[in-house]
C-alpha cells in the first residue's frame, strides 16, 4: 500500500500508521499483520453497499491475514449475474485508489472464477487463500468451498505444471539462501514457496507445513515487515544498504564474527554485525522452506507414479548398503540397524549411501537418526571416517544428501564447527554461495580431480576444510590451518596426514596468487613456491584444490587463462622439485628479434610487439590494447640487441574479440610514435578512471631476482595499466614485467621495477605518482 500519510511514534521506533486514510497500522510481527488485516476488513466493509448476489472476497496477503505494511490489495468482486455489477465495481475500486492503495482486482461469477482456475494453476492457488469480506456470504462460501474441493481432486495432476512454473521463477530470481540481495518473496525458499507448501498440504499430498516451516515462514514475514517499514514503501528485495536497518528493527544486534575491530572484520571477508545476523537467519529459513518443498515434490511424484508393493501389499524393500534399504524411492534403515545401541557411524553411513545412490533419505529416518544415533567418539572409528570420505567423493549426490542431514541437525553431531560456518555470508560478489555450501561444493568439485592425485581422500578433505578459518580474525588460511588439523585428527587421520591437511589449508591460495601476480619466468618465483610446497604430492593436491575452490566459488573466479597460468606454474615447480634445478626462463620468440621494425604478432590470447627501444613503450602498448577493449593479464618487457620487446597475454574485456587488422594497424602506428593514436589513448584513459575504495600500494623487497615488486590494489577500470605504466615511466621507474589479477571489481596489479631496493624518499615519490594516476 502506498501511503498518503505516514505518522511515526514519538520515540522514533518506526511507523505506527502506514495509511492514515484507512487507519492501517504499521509494526512488525503476527499481531501487527492481523491488526492491519482487521483495519482493512473494516474499511472495505464500509465502502461496499449491502446487496444480495454480490460478495467481496480477499485473496493474497489480505486473504491470509498476513498483510505487509505496504503490500497490495488482491480483491475479487463476486456476483451472481445481477445487473449493475460494473458500476458497483467502479464505486468500490475508486475509493481504494483514492486512498493511495495498490490494487489487483477482478469481477467474476462463480463459474467464471472456477473456469479461470481450471485453466491457470496460479489462479487456482490464489483461490485457496480466498476469504469472505462483505456482502453475500453464501455466494462467497460457494466459490471458496468449490475451489478448494476442485484443487484437492486435481492437485496431483496439476502439480507438474506448477513445478515447471516454479522452476522458471527460481531460474529468474535465484536461491534466497545464497543471495546477498535476495527477493524475500520470489526467490527459491521465499514466501511464494511457502504458498506452494500450503497448497500441497491442502491437497493432502503430505504434511508439508511442519513446525520448522511455520517458524521459518513467520520469520520471513517479519523480515519483509521490517523491510517495508525501513524503506517506507513496498519492496521485497533485501538490498545491502537496508540490511543493517532491517536487522536493527528485528532486534538482531549481535556480532557474528569473533573480530571486534572493523579492519579485522574486513580482513575476514565479511562486514559483520546486524546485517550478517540477518543474512544468516534468512538463509537458514530459506533452506528450511526449500528442503520442505523438495520433500513435498517427491511425495507428489510417488503419489502420481503409484507405490511399488509386493504381492502381499507390503512396500518393496531393496538393500543398498549396510543397514540401509530403499523403500518407495527413499532410503530407510534396515530393521537390524534399529536397536538400543545404534552404531555411532550409522548416520554417516546412511548419508554416504544417499549420496552414492542419489536417493533421498526418508524424513522419518532422519528424525530417528537425529534423536537416537549416539555421538561419534574421538578419534572416529574407521567406518565413520570411510563413510565421510565416501560422502565427500560421491559427486552430484553430495550436496542434496548433505543439505538433508544439515536440516535435521546431523552435521552438528559430526562437526561441532559447522554451527559457526552455517549460512555465513561471503560478501565478495565473486562467491555465489554461503560459506558452508561453498565448502560442500568445493568437495564436490574436488571429486572431479581425484584421479589426478596420489591421495584422493586428502584432496576431498582438504577441499572441504580449506576455508574453515573464515569468519574469524586474521588471515583465514593461517587461522584455518590448525582448525583443519584438529578436525583431521578427530576423524582419525594419522598425525602426518593431519599435518598435511593443515598445510593444504594454509597454502590453498598460494598457486593462484603466484600464478596471477608474479613473473613465472623469474627463478626466484619458482624456487619460492617449491620451497613452500616441499614435494610433488603436496603440489598435486594443491593443484586439485585450487581448481575445486575456483569452480565452487563461481564463474568469475576461474578462466582458461588463469588455468593455463596455474598449470604453467605447477609444471615449472614440479621440474624444480624433481630435479632440484629451477627451469630457465623461456627464450624470446625468434620472429621478434629479427626483421624490420616494428613487429606485431597477434595470437589467440597473446599480443607481441617489437619496436625501437624508447620510453613508454609498455604504456603505449597497454593503452592501445585498452582502446580495443582487451584486458591485459600479464605483460613482459625486455631489450634484446637494441630492440624493445613487449609480450602480453590478453582477453576481450566484453567477450568480443577486436578486429585484428585495426588492432595491428593501431599498434604499429602507436609504437612508431604516431601522435594521433597517443591522443586517443590519453582521452580514453582519462574517461575510464574508476570509482571505489581508496587504492593502496604495497612493496615487496625479496620477491624477484633482479627487481623490486610494486603491488597496486585498486578498483578495476579500463586503461588502468596504461595510466599506471605512464606514471611509473614519468617517475623514472623501468618496468620489466607486469601481472594483472582481477577479482570481481578489484585488481591486484604487480609491477617488477628494474634495480635494487629504492630509498624511502624515492619509494614515496613513485607511490604518490601511481596513486595519482589511479
Amino acid at each position: 500500500m502506498t501511503s498518503l500519510t505516514t505518522t511515526t511514534s514519538p520515540t522514533g521506533d518506526g511507523p505506527l500508521v502506514v495509511n492514515e486514510v484507512v487507519g492501517v497500522p504499521g509494526g512488525i510481527g503476527a499481531e501487527a499483520r492481523a491488526a492491519r488485516a482487521d483495519a482493512l476488513d473494516a474499511w472495505l466493509r464500509g465502502i461496499l453497499p449491502g446487496r444480495e448476489g454480490i460478495a467481496l472476497i480477499a485473496v493474497g496477503g489480505l486473504g491470509r491475514r498476513q498483510c505487509a505494511p505496504y503490500g497490495d490489495l488482491d480483491l475479487v468482486l463476486l456476483h451472481a449475474g445481477v445487473p449493475g455489477t460494473d458500476e458497483l465495481a467502479a464505486s468500490l475500486w475508486y475509493p481504494i485508489w483514492d486512498a493511495g492503495l495498490r490494487l489487483d482486482h477482478s469481477v467474476r461469477t462463480v463459474a467464471e472464477a472456477l473456469s479461470v482456475a481450471q485453466d491457470d494453476v496460479k489462479v487456482a492457488l490464489g483461490l485457496l487463500d480466498a476469504r469472505f469480506l462483505a456482502g453475500d456470504r453464501a455466494l462467497a462460501d460457494q466459490l471458496i468451498h468449490t475451489a478448494t474441493d476442485h484443487w484437492r481432486r486435481t492437485a496431483v495432476r496439476q502439480l507438474p505444471k506448477l513445478r515447471e512454473i516454479t522452476e522458471a521463477r527460481w531460474a529468474t530470481h535465484g536461491e534466497l539462501a545464497f543471495l546477498l540481495e535476495g527477493d524475500l518473496k520470489e526467490a527459491a525458499g521465499g514466501l511464494r514457496d511457502v504458498g506452494l507448501l500450503r497448497a500441497i498440504a491442502t491437497a493432502g499430498v503430505t504434511d508439508a507445513l511442519r513446525p520448522a516451516v511455520h517458524a521459518a515462514h513467520r520469520r520471513l514475514l517479519d523480515t519483509r515487515d521490517a523491510l517495508h517499514q525501513q524503506v517506507g514503501r513496498r519492496v521485497d528485495r533485501l538490498v545491502a544498504q537496508e540490511r543493517d536497518g532491517v536487522a536493527a528493527l528485528l532486534g538482531l544486534r549481535q556480532l557474528q564474527l569473533g573480530a571486534s575491530d572493523p579492519a579485522q572484520r574486513q580482513e575476514a571477508g565479511a562486514e559483520a554485525g546486524d546485517g550478517d545476523a540477518l543474512l544468516r537467519r534468512v538463509a537458514g529459513d530459506a533452506r528450511t522452506v526449500s528442503h520442505a518443498l523438495d520433500d513435498a515434490w517427491r511425495a507428489a511424484d510417488r503419489l502420481r507414479a503409484g507405490r511399488h508393493r509386493t504381492a502381499g501389499g507390503r512396500p518393496l524393500r531393496r538393500p543398498v548398503a549396510r543397514d540401509v534399504v530403499e523403500q518407495d524411492g527413499e532410503l530407510v534403515l534396515a530393521r537390524a540397524a534399529i536397536g538400543a545401541r545404534p552404531d555411532p557411524s550409522l548416520s554417516l553411513r546412511v548419508a554416504a549411501a544417499a549420496a552414492t545412490t542419489r536417493l533421498p533419505i526418508a524424513r522419518a529416518t532422519c528424525e530417528w537418526l537425529a534423536a537416537y544415533c549416539p555421538p561419534l567418539p574421538a578419534p572416529w572409528p574407521p567406518a565413520a571416517r570411510a563413510a565421510l570420505i565416501t560422502l565427500l567423493g560421491a559427486g552430484p549426490g553430495l550436496v542434496p544428501a548433505w543439505e538433508t542431514c544439515d536440516r535435521y541437525g546431523l552435521i552438528d553431531g559430526w562437526l561441532p564447527e559447522w554451527t559457526r560456518l552455517r549460512s555465513l555470508p561471503q560478501h565478495n560478489p565473486v562467491h555465489r554461495f554461503t560459506l558452508d555450501r561453498h565448502l560442500v561444493q568445493a568437495a564436490y568439485e574436488a571429486s572431479r580431480h581425484t584421479r589426478d592425485v596420489d591421495r584422493p581422500d586428502l584432496l576431498l578433505l582438504g577441499a572441504f576444510l580449506h576455508d574453515i578459518g573464515k569468519g574469524l580474525p586474521g588471515d583465514h588460511s593461517t587461522v584455518g590451518a590448525p582448525l583443519a588439523e584438529a578436525v583431521a585428527a578427530r576423524i582419525g587421520l594419522p598425525a602426518d596426514e593431519a599435518a598435511l591437511i593443515a598445510k593444504l589449508v594454509r597454502l590453498h591460495l598460494l598457486l593462484p596468487d603466484v600464478a596471477t601476480r608474479r613473473d613465472l619466468s623469474d627463478p626466484k618465483t619458482v624456487a619460492g613456491v617449491a620451497e613452500r610446497v616441499g614435494d610433488t604430492t603436496t603440489l598435486d593436491l594443491l593443484h586439485g584444490l585450487v581448481r575445486a575452490d575456483a569452480a565452487a566459488t563461481g564463474p568469475a573466479a576461474w578462466s582458461d587463462w588463469k588455468g593455463r597460468l596455474v598449470a604453467e606454474l605447477v609444471a615449472r615447480v614440479r621440474t624444480a622439485l624433481d630435479t632440484g634445478v629451477v627451469p630457465a626462463p623461456p627464450a624470446p620468440d625468434p620472429a621478434l628479434v629479427a626483421g624490420p621494425l616494428p613487429v606485431v604478432h597477434l595470437g589467440e590470447d597473446r599480443v607481441s610487439v617489437a619496436a625501437a627501444d624508447r620510453r613508454r613503450l609498455l604504456a603505449t602498448v597497454a593503452g592501445c590494447l585498452a582502446l580495443h577493449r582487451l584486458e591485459v593479464i600479464s605483460a613482459d618487457a625486455a631489450t634484446v640487441d637494441g630492440r624493445a620487446l613487449v609480450q602480453c597475454r590478453v582477453q576481450p574485456r566484453y567477450g568480443l574479440a577486436p578486429d585484428p587488422i585495426a588492432l595491428s594497424a593501431d599498434l604499429r602506428r602507436a609504437v612508431s610514435g604516431d601522435v594521433s593514436v597517443t591522443q586517443r589513448l590519453r582521452g580514453r584513459a582519462l574517461a575510464a578512471r574508476g570509482q571505489g575504495a581508496a587504492p593502496r600500494v604495497v612493496w615487496h623487497r625479496e620477491a624477484a631476482t633482479d627487481a623490486v615488486l610494486l603491488e597496486l590494489r585498486a578498483a578495476d577500470a579500463a586503461g588502468l595499466l596504461y595510466r599506471v605504466a605512464c606514471a611509473l615511466d614519468e617517475a623514472g621507474a623501468q618496468v620489466r614485467a607486469a601481472r594483472i589479477s582481477t577479482l570481481g571489481g578489484d585488481v591486484v596489479d604487480a609491477f617488477y621495477l628494474v634495480g635494487g631496493w629504492p630509498p624511502e624518499a624515492e619509494r614515496e615519490r613513485i607511490e604518490a605518482a601511481v596513486l595519482a594516476a589511479v
